[in-house]
């Protein structure tokens, strides 16, 4: 081992979305610039104010076997279709678990016996965690008594039994642990991720999030604080950031894991990573529970960290993946710190992928970490949609068709109640190259 930090490649991808099941679909729905935003389906809304929502596929049972659909929540089970996905994606899986067979009923999938299991760790976020389980057991223990309550409850809901299931399923021994830091949890787990590779303590990571949180107790909650827009007439149309219409977030649902490995370890696997996360840069406003801080400063000193830890400076990056929730506040105070990181006028293009898939909070993070990756992986920078009439106040460039361009260095923002601020910084990864 040599004094340097190891580059730490992304060798994996895995995704659930409103856009579908699997990373392919979830990036044509970006690329499209196609609104997922459609009528709740899960449950009745009718006597809610907000009635529409991006919800990822209902019927998950072809994707995992009967006994873990019955011990999870949904969005553990996510998680875990996410999760072997992004291992398969980079050949981590024992034979013969490859294509159609991924999809089978085997309760376990183990890792290829060439890896050590002890040196792959897991840290999946959520904001919420087993929400649903949580009311459903609840209703069911006020209805029918406390000896009703399903056995399978306490372990469906706490947060941390995404990345508990993950490890059980495919016999993963190295630390595993859980992140919640509202909506920029997903990214504070894979920035720990990085930091756990950097560390020694792991040579690889599945690192992510998860959220289901479209049921009614949420849906309720969040319109009652104000947040959420109330298009209910035009939901495809509802999650606009950065217009002067904006109304607040549409809800979204879905999981997206990351595979970091060192890179030099990837390259004896025979994989040639095109993508480092380089990266990771965290603070908090200490200014209010939901209110970002004023000008954006707890996200300028987020990205600034992010930089300065991927040794980029403000004209290398060519892309900017945006928090950009839609909401009043947000919007211009992220817009603010982007200004005043790259200078006004100087702000590299951004996307906002929550016009496309909602917000699907403590998972957001990931799903857009996997955006950047595909951007970067792709060459094109995927629209924001439903920007009608840029607001004045946030005078930045906002990609509003498919762009080919050429892209080196990406960052991603993700900001969330309680002031967490968690930004990423993903690079074009050298051929061939690695250090250890």
């Amino acid at each position: 081992m040599t004094n340097h930090r190891p580059d730490v490649a992304i060798t994996g991808l895995g995704a659930v979305s409103p856009h579908g099941i699997g990373v392919p679909a979830l990036w044509d729905g970006l690329r499209a610039g196609r609104p997922a935003a459609a009528p709740i389906t899960a449950f009745d809304p009718a006597e809610h104010g907000v009635r529409f929502a991006c919800e990822a596929p209902a019927d998950l049972t072809a994707h995992l076997p009967r006994r873990l659909l019955r011990q999870t929540d949904r969005f553990a089970q996510m998680s875990l279709i996410a999760a072997e996905e992004a291992l398969t994606a980079a050949g981590l899986l024992a034979p013969p678990l490859t294509g159609d067979q991924v999809t089978s009923d085997r309760l376990v999938a183990p890792l290829d016996p060439a890896i050590d299991p002890t040196r792959v760790a897991v840290v999946m976020a959520s904001g919420i965690g087993g929400v649903a389980e949580i009311a459903d057991q609840h209703t069911r223990m006020i209805q029918r008594g406390p000896d009703r309550v399903r056995p399978y409850f306490t372990i469906a809901a706490p947060v941390n039994m995404a990345g508990g299931q993950i490890a059980i399923r495919h016999g993963l021994q190295g630390p595993v642990t859980a992140v919640v830091s509202a909506c920029a949890s997903a990214a504070d787990a894979i920035g720990s991720g990085l930091d756990l590779i950097r560390s020694g303590r792991a040579d690889i990571v599945l690192a992510g999030g998860s959220e289901a949180a479209i049921t009614p107790l949420m849906m309720a909650g969040f319109h009652a604080a104000g947040a959420m827009s109330t298009r209910n007439d035009e939901p495809a149309t509802a999650s606009r950031p950065f217009d002067i219409d904006r109304d607040g977030f549409v809800a979204g649902e879905g999981a997206a894991v990351l595979v970091l490995e060192r890179a030099d370890l990837a390259l004896r696997r025979d994989r040639e990573p095109s993508v480092h996360l380089s990266g990771y840069g965290a603070s908090n406003d200490a200014h209010d529970p939901t209110r970002p801080a004023p000008e954006g400063a707890g996200a300028v000193r987020a990205i600034r960290t992010a930089m300065a830890d991927a040794g980029l400076r403000g004209q290398d990056i060519d892309h900017v993946n945006v928090h950009g929730t839609s909401t009043p506040l947000n919007d211009v105070a992220e817009s603010m710190a982007l200004s005043t990181v790259f200078g006004a006028g100087e702000v590299p293009p951004v996307t906002a992928c929550k016009s496309s898939v909602g917000h699907l909070l403590g998972a957001a993070g990931a799903i857009e970490a996997v955006a950047a990756v595909l951007t970067l992986t792709d060459q094109q920078i995927p629209p924001t949609v439903n920007l009608t009439t840029q607001d004045p106040a946030c005078p930045i460039e906002v990609v509003t068709d498919l762009r080919e361009q050429s892209v080196s260095a990406v960052i991603s923002n993700s900001f969330g109640f309680g002031g967490h601020n968690a930004v990423l910084a993903f690079t074009s990864a050298p051929a061939g190259t690695a250090t250890t």
